[in-house]
């Protein structure tokens, strides 16, 4: 059984013995799960599953964080008398290789307001992104590796 699974079923295990069938009780029933496999991670093999749910929710926060920020500068560019942006493309050559590493990349750019991914090349080395101000795509480069791409590989590989 897979750890994922083993943590839900702990979850529903839970739900069932407390008699308590609200989301709310599930949620704490799937933490209590994840502690238990913690404690004997050695025995199922927990040590890979528990530090990769939170790379995974480490990748989450920063796609909030970034979507809050860029939503209030879109913003703050739309409400101004004048719109003074310069939008364009670049090509952001890419360092994931996977499928749903590439997949997911583009998809938290194109979710992120101001920013949409418009292509990936033939040989899946370079992600094309339309910015709303591309006045400075090396920094533009430097956030997604910095940010976004650098979350999907430690929370993927």
């Amino acid at each position: 059984m897979t750890l994922p699974l083993m943590n839900l079923v702990l979850a529903l295990i839970w739900v069932t013995v407390s008699g308590s069938f609200s989301l709310v009780n599930l949620v704490f029933g799937f933490c209590l799960g994840a502690l238990s496999l913690l404690l004997v991670r050695e025995h199922v093999g927990a040590v890979g599953y528990l530090s990769r749910t939170r790379r995974i929710l480490s990748l989450l926060l920063l796609f909030i964080r970034e979507l809050l920020m860029s939503a209030w500068r879109v913003a703050r560019v739309v409400c101004r008398p004048t719109i003074d942006v310069r939008p364009g493309i670049f090509a952001y050559p890419l360092t994931v290789d996977r499928d749903l590493e590439i997949a997911l990349l583009a998809n938290l750019i194109t979710l992120t307001p101001g920013t949409l991914s418009v292509d990936v090349s033939a040989d899946r080395r370079t992600l094309y992104v339309h910015a709303l101000d591309c006045s400075d795509p090396d920094g533009a480069r430097r956030d997604i590796a910095d940010g976004f791409e650098r979350k999907i590989l430690e929370a993927f590989r």
